[in-house]
């Protein structure tokens, strides 16, 4: 019994310690790595996307806070209400980064067409950090908005 016990071990062992072939280790370093986020608000009439590419190290905290509020039910009716797509993405990154905004009308005017009120795009590659806070609001006039920005010394 003892040496059905231990043939069963050395098999095991030799199972464990037999190398892949060098086609599997060729094929696990071409696996591309992606982490890729998009966010739309339609009643806002805003859209934010954050991805990252062929990453070799990727820390990141991503908050989304995406709020619909007054908005009629009414088919025909194009108001907004009140409608507010706010990000705050914090990340550090060895690799490729793609982070992008947009803000449109709702309503289509001429042609079918949705006007483009304000619209970014950064494309990053190396060793880096993001910190950045999007906040895209519906039905708000200059001045209701104040963000508190700290002066550079």
């Amino acid at each position: 019994m003892k040496l059905i016990i231990l043939a069963a071990i050395f098999v095991l062992i030799s199972l464990a310690a037999a190398d892949m072939p060098a086609s599997f280790y060729q094929a696990m370093n071409d696996v591309k790595t992606e982490d890729t986020l998009c966010v739309k608000n339609y009643d806002a009439g805003a859209s934010v996307t954050e991805s990252y590419r062929d990453f070799e190290h990727l820390d990141k905290e991503t908050e989304v806070i995406s709020r619909s509020y007054n908005t009629s039910h009414n088919a025909k009716d194009y108001s907004r209400g009140n409608a507010s797509l706010e990000v705050h993405m914090n990340s550090n990154v060895i690799g490729k980064a793609h982070v992008a905004w947009q803000s449109k009308e709702t309503k289509s005017g001429i042609n079918g067409r949705h006007v483009s009120y304000s619209r970014t795009t950064d494309d990053l590659t190396g060793v880096f950090s993001i910190e950045r806070f999007i906040q895209l609001w519906s039905n708000s006039t200059l001045g209701s908005v104040r963000v508190e920005w700290l002066p550079c010394s």
